[in-house]
């Protein structure tokens, strides 16, 4: 149980510490209107980290099957959601979290069962 949290931790903070890495060094408001090529850019970056995050949480979790992620995936959905109601300005960054971060992070997480489960057969 102690490695599911852990898991599910540090995969949110692979998320959440990369989030705020683009935008610091990018000098971009998350919550403002941007140019469509950073905003594609985001999507991209995102959807990596996004991946990574949910393959570290299977990694560390060491389950053999996706409730972790489900986790995970709540849990960062559920910051965005918070975050839309509560923040003003633009929304894209928090409809990108909820819509196509959070369910790559499933897939990562997928993905390292799958490859897991072919390798040791």
């Amino acid at each position: 149980m102690i490695r599911q949290i852990l898991g599910v931790i540090i995969g949110y903070a692979i998320f959440v510490i990369s989030s705020i890495l683009l935008f610091k060094f990018s000098e971009v408001n998350p919550h403002e209107e941007t140019s469509k090529l950073f905003m594609t850019w985001t999507f991209v970056y995102g959807t990596v980290f996004s991946f990574i995050s949910g393959l570290v949480t299977q990694l560390i979790a060491k389950t053999r099957n996706l409730k972790v992620n489900y986790v995970l995936f709540i849990i960062m959905a559920g910051f965005a959601t918070f975050s839309l109601f509560k923040s003003g300005g633009s929304s894209w960054t928090q409809l990108l979290a909820i819509f196509v971060f959070s369910p790559i992070s499933v897939l990562g997480g997928l993905f390292w069962i799958k490859r897991n489960v072919t390798s040791k057969k």
